[in-house]
């Protein structure tokens, strides 16, 4: 196992705010669509969305605008599902050939719930590159046991589902892959990524979505939990961090601030692109400005000549929310 520890000192991303576009907004008296709805909460990857790019942010939350199925991302799917039923059974019977046995399975599952992944290999024919898939699939399943021995794990939740409110306001919400309690009342964090470690240099936006699940259960549980654990099984690298309350309210501040941005960009309307080396993966290229597209109308109302924004601008002033 290749064991790496994350810098205590490692920053948390800031929140940018996002500056004035030409796309077309909608007027204050116009009704939005029944499926455009301000944002309510905030989630890990909708956080790292926006600090990503506001308006791929927009596109997702409030467009709501579909998104072709990714082989990898679908893979990771499998692989969280199979290490997540792994635990269902006996200590002695959780073995890495069964657990490899598990992929298929797991991915004729998950095509049952979602028929329209049967589209990442319709120019498939013979089946080769499905059976590639599943193999690399399998591959990280495999390599996960070198990392850990599930057979001295019984972990006390997977995949569990957390949400808080906080005294501003703010609704945090998520999925944490395993959650480990040590006898002694310590708990672990753990969440299995299907890709390669991250060069220390980019490690931060990993760990943040750390802190964010670390920040729930503190709120939740009123403990901070011991340690977080990225498991890498891409590279076989597994990251530690272990947080202080001192980083998790820089976390709140930090959620606050961003939050802020979000709903100010939400009353008005201004979303602006970033481009990044990741706009290679985006599906939205073809509304997008910074590529020559021109955005759909906002669905959202914005304020008219002279009204106020209704958005508080202070974390403190932060209505109740609910899901998105």
């Amino acid at each position: 196992m290749t064991s790496a520890a994350v810098p205590a000192s490692a920053p948390v991303p800031a929140a940018p705010v996002p500056a004035a576009t030409s796309e077309p907004v909608t007027p204050a008296d116009s009704p939005a669509p029944p499926s455009a709805t301000p944002p309510v909460s905030l989630s890990p990857s909708r956080a790292g969305d926006f600090m990503q790019c506001p308006l791929l942010y927009r596109f997702r939350v409030i467009d709501k605008l579909p998104e072709k199925p990714s082989p990898a991302a679908t893979r990771g799917t499998v692989v969280h599902a199979v290490l997540e039923r792994l635990f269902d059974a006996p200590a002695a019977q959780r073995t890495a050939g069964g657990a490899r046995s598990m992929v298929p399975g797991e991915w004729e599952k998950l095509l049952a719930k979602r028929p329209e992944l049967a589209g990442l290999f319709e120019d498939d024919p013979s089946g080769e590159r499905l059976a590639a898939w599943l193999a690399d699939a399998e591959a990280l399943v495999e390599r996960w046991f070198t990392l850990e021995d599930p057979t001295r794990l019984e972990p006390a939740d997977r995949e569990l589902y957390v949400e808080t409110v906080l005294d501003s306001g703010l609704r945090l919400r998520g999925f944490i892959d395993r959650v480990d309690v040590a006898p002694t009342g310590e708990v672990r964090l753990v969440d299995y990524k299907t890709g390669k470690a991250p060069r220390p240099e980019y490690a931060d936006g990993p760990l943040f979505q750390m802190k964010f699940y670390a920040l729930v259960m503190w709120r939740l549980r009123g403990r901070v939990p011991r340690r977080l654990q990225l498991v890498y099984l891409g590279s076989g690298d597994v990251l530690t961090y272990d947080p202080t309350e001192a980083d998790l309210r820089g976390v709140e501040r930090k959620l606050l601030a961003l939050w802020d941005a979000i709903q100010r960009a939400t009353a008005t309307g201004d979303w602006r692109p970033r481009r990044t080396k990741l706009c290679g993966w985006c599906d939205h290229q073809a509304v997008c400005p910074e590529f020559g597209g021109t955005p759909p109308p906002y669905p959202l109302p914005v304020p008219g000549p002279g009204r106020a924004l209704p958005v508080e601008v202070s974390g403190a002033g932060q209505g109740r929310m609910d899901l998105v």
